[in-house]
């Protein structure tokens, strides 16, 4: 590895052996006039990085080095990069780049820019590829590069660089806040995140979920009740509760939509972050005319939500709940594994980067 011409990462070359990462040199794009150079220090370990290295979403652009809830230090600017200095703590998400310049990104919805570049297994303009944080640096455009309040070590910030974002973008749209009752729909990565933020924000929470152990988890996260679907006839007892359900699980073809929609206020919401290998159940017109409702999604969120939601997790000291795995070829395979069989409580982040790729400072 020499800087600033390679970086190094833990690569994966093949969609049937997902597992097997191997430490190899890449090349960045070349460093642009807006562009920052990180020493990562921690990486999240997000279920997008499972659906890619495992062809779930498709073949992705191999060898592909994942990881998009990344935390370093800034050890190198571009000529014109003025948000961030070298020295700083900060942290990239799932987006590295967009236009900047079209109506979308003009209005703040950078995250929908047609443009919009991921941060790993996508392609520059110039052909260049996007790697991600299993790796000894990334190299991003300094819109996309935030500032991490002192009071959130870089392990608990991690996730919430892409899980936080994700669920905390959607309730600060619709306005969650005191007099609001919210349903959060699937206690895991994102899960938890969607439990924080809504309490975090005033409102009334319920926890809902297939797995009845997890009822104590969700109360301590600050759930005010837990809502077992286990049972066919669940939602019963809970008809016109919510004003809003943020649905976090990546299960929702096997729903009964129906019944999620009946528990909704009259013309509440039912939000989907949570993303598929499969598509969405059959669905009928009068699922929802029963209560009027909506059917909406979301994709991350915006620079502004971002600073937004670091700031109220710095003010109400919301933490996520992260297991911490030193990376190596070892370390990236327990973590992937861990996400993909549901063993994580509740986001794992990868760790120990100076063991592997030395200081780099």
């Amino acid at each position: 590895m020499v800087y600033p011409d390679t970086f190094e990462g833990f690569m994966v070359n093949s969609h049937e052996e997902w597992t097997k990462f191997q430490k190899q040199e890449f090349k960045p794009k070349p460093l642009g006039e807006h562009d920052v150079d990180i020493a990562i220090e921690a990486c999240g370990v997000c279920g997008s990085d499972v659906h890619t290295i495992t062809g779930g979403w498709g073949q992705a652009h191999l060898p592909v080095c994942v990881g998009h809830e990344v935390i370093g230090r800034v050890i190198g600017v571009g000529p014109q990069a003025s948000t961030v200095k070298v020295g700083d703590r900060v942290g990239v998400g799932a987006q590295v780049g967009a236009c900047l310049e079209c109506k979308i990104c003009k209005s703040g919805n950078e995250n929908y820019c047609p443009q919009q570049i991921d941060t790993y297994n996508c392609y520059y303009p110039d052909k260049s590829m996007a790697y991600g944080g299993y790796a000894s640096h990334i190299r991003a455009h300094e819109y996309f590069v935030f500032a991490i309040p002192d009071s959130i070590e870089s392990s608990i910030a991690a996730p919430m660089l892409c899980a936080g974002i994700t669920c905390y973008s959607p309730l600060s749209r619709a306005k969650i806040g005191p007099g609001k009752t919210v349903g959060v729909v699937g206690i895991g990565g994102l899960g938890h995140f969607g439990i924080l933020f809504a309490a975090a924000m005033g409102a009334d929470v319920y926890a809902i979920s297939h797995s009845p152990h997890k009822a104590e988890d969700a109360k301590a996260l600050g759930a005010k009740g837990f809502i077992c679907t286990a049972d066919e006839k669940w939602h019963e007892p809970w008809k016109h509760t919510f004003d809003y359900i943020l649905n976090t699980t990546d299960a929702t073809d096997r729903f009964d939509l129906g019944a999620y929609f009946g528990t909704l206020t009259i013309n509440g919401t039912f939000h989907t972050v949570g993303i598929s290998d499969r598509p969405f159940p059959p669905l009928k017109t009068q699922d929802m005319m029963s209560t009027g409702c909506a059917i909406s999604a979301s994709h991350i969120g915006s620079r502004t939500e971002v600073q937004d939601m670091f700031k109220l997790a710095s003010e109400q000291n919301v933490k996520s709940w992260v297991e911490t795995i030193d990376i190596s070829e070892q370390g990236c395979k327990e973590a992937v594994e861990k996400v993909y069989n549901g063993k994580a409580r509740y986001r794992v982040t990868l760790v120990g980067y100076e063991k592997v790729f030395g200081s780099r400072a």
